[in-house]
């Protein structure tokens, strides 16, 4: 093997499957052999760099403590919806005309769904306003992924022991601050997935989940979206604020009625999400790619952009494939029932619904800002790929069984659809109701279920932890 001290031989280093990445990239640095330099000399310049590539607190954390993580993804996330543009704060004029829209369509879904009307609130936020309303959701849901990768950096650092015979005491010098780096870097590309988010979302339950944690139904549009997904469309903003009310009106009203639908749904992505293995072989190649004899901030972030691409892909493990199968098939239900839900409420009274469902088709059917952040975040596709199977289904059952008997299916998690039912929706109307006392769960649902209350445990009991230890941090969980 090659002499490690020397930073030209690049070849070499590329070539040996056994060498920690780290202990390459500081050997090339010149930090090895005899002449030891001073470690805390050696992290100031790092720092330094750092902080020229606007990443200045990466090393700041050494604790990793929840509130010094989560309040740069926050200031990240806004800093990208500012340099969108203008975020104007929402006005009186708009929040009157969505409460005569939710007002209107709370009448006419009335007719098409025994699920009451929430009688919440109704907002209209800024896209700054939306990320913070969601924040507390996005920590709870992406916090696994962070403490994995955290971990995974810090692991790194003992793969081998090169660095401690190179440099005597930098593997125990470094490693806490490269679990604080890794939370953080993560955090960097969370608050821009975030940030990006935010700037197309148009309501506050739009990507399926309730990512505000309310249990008051709250209905919430973003003025400032909704003015630029209705520019170019031949219908009017008026029409255009209606259907998006009504959606989202119906979906609160599904969340609001299933007590265990909006829980089960950011369990499962948090139980996916608890199984994400961090693979390190895209950080080995993109030191092994880079000349630290040319270290200057362009170099070190070039590096980064390399890393973002492919740092964060998770393997899939079998548990995790099984609730995936699950999440994507209750995000088909949700917009399936919602399309069904309202064309019932629209068919009379709103001759533009036809066009504005089929737009809201389109928007699904592209890889949209929401399929790109659950992507970027916790590895997730969430597209629900058979939302007109679904819709199809929920029309069966309502000829079938009228609304009420469609809408009963609901009642508890056993008896909803499955991915085999939606193959055969004829089959599972016109089959024997399964009830959650009489029907058989097969193992893909007894893994789902094992994997649900484990989570659950997991959550009560770090929230037991959080209140011995005094923080008073709260996540907004319902």
């Amino acid at each position: 093997m090659s002499d490690q001290n020397d930073p030209g031989d690049k070849r070499d280093r590329d070539g040996d499957p056994n060498e920690n990445p780290f202990e390459a990239l500081f050997s090339g640095l010149g930090f090895g052999g005899a002449g030891q330099p001073d470690l805390n000399t050696m992290m100031n310049q790092v720092r330094q760099m750092m902080s020229q590539m606007g990443l200045g607190g990466i090393f700041g954390d050494t604790q990793n403590e929840p509130t010094s993580r989560w309040e740069p993804i926050r200031d990240v996330a806004r800093r990208v919806v500012a340099a969108q543009g203008s975020d104007p704060s929402t006005s009186a004029a708009e929040l009157n005309a969505l409460r005569d829209s939710v007002r209107l369509a709370d009448t006419w879904l009335d007719q098409a769904t025994g699920f009451p009307a929430t009688g919440g609130p109704v907002a209209v936020w800024s896209r700054s306003e939306w990320v913070e309303q969601t924040m507390p959701t996005w920590r709870r849901l992406i916090e696994p992924v962070a403490d994995a990768m955290s971990e995974a950096m810090a692991d790194s650092m003992s793969s081998g022991e090169g660095l401690e015979g190179a440099i005597p005491g930098l593997e125990a010098f470094l490693r806490p601050l490269l679990k604080s780096s890794g939370s953080q870097v993560f955090g960097l590309q969370a608050g821009e997935a975030i940030g990006t988010l935010a700037t197309s979302v148009l309501s506050a339950t739009e990507a399926g989940l309730p990512l505000t944690g309310d249990a008051e139904g709250t209905i919430a549009l973003v003025p400032t979206n909704l003015a630029t997904f209705a520019d170019g469309l031949d219908q009017s903003a008026d029409d255009v604020r209606l259907y998006l009310a009504l959606r989202e009106s119906a979906r609160q009203r599904l969340f609001t009625a299933t007590a265990w639908l909006g829980p089960q749904l950011l369990t499962l992505v948090e139980s996916y999400a608890r199984g994400i293995r961090i693979d390190l072989s895209s950080l080995e190649s993109a030191i092994g790619s880079f000349d630290p004899t040319n270290l200057t901030p362009d170099s070190m972030r070039e590096m980064s952009e390399q890393l973002q691409g492919s740092l964060f892909e998770p393997q899939q493990t079998s548990e995790q494939k099984a609730v995936l199968e699950r999440l994507e098939t209750l995000l088909a239900l949700i917009e399936g029932w919602v399309d069904e839900v309202v064309a019932q409420a629209t068919k009379q009274w709103m001759p533009s619904a036809t066009a504005l469902a089929e737009t809201m088709r389109r928007r699904r059917a592209t890889s949209g800002p929401a399929e790109a952040t659950f992507q970027a975040l916790v590895g997730l596709e969430l597209r629900p790929r058979r939302l007109r199977d679904a819709a199809n289904l929920w029309a069966a059952l309502r000829e079938a069984r009228g609304a009420d008997g469609r809408d009963a299916v609901w009642n508890h998690p056993d008896v909803v659809p499955t991915a085999a039912d939606l193959d055969d929706p004829l089959g599972f109307v016109n089959g024997e109701e399964r009830t959650p006392s009489t029907g058989p769960m097969d193992d893909m649902d007894a893994e789902l279920a094992r994997l649900l209350d484990q989570a659950e445990q997991e959550r009560d009991a770090e929230r037991r932890a959080d209140g011995d230890e005094g923080s008073g941090d709260t996540d907004g969980r319902s």
